[in-house]
């Protein structure tokens, strides 16, 4: 199993975030975790997304990855 960097570790903890939110979403749309810490700052809001998305992307990258 290859070493991890800072990088890998941080898409990682996003995705989780991203995984719990999407469940949190699923059982209910008003849990929106994101919005409810983020909701009065919707430029964070966004911006949790955006790295959230990246980072799934990021670890598609990192699955085929050698």
């Amino acid at each position: 199993m290859a070493k991890k960097n800072w990088l890998d570790w941080t898409a990682w903890i996003l995705v989780i975030i991203g995984a719990i939110n999407w469940g949190l979403y699923g059982l209910s749309p008003s849990y929106d975790l994101v919005n409810l810490i983020f909701g009065s700052i919707s430029w964070l809001a966004t911006l949790v997304y955006i790295l959230v998305g990246l980072a799934g992307l990021y670890m598609l990258y990192y699955i085929f990855k050698k």
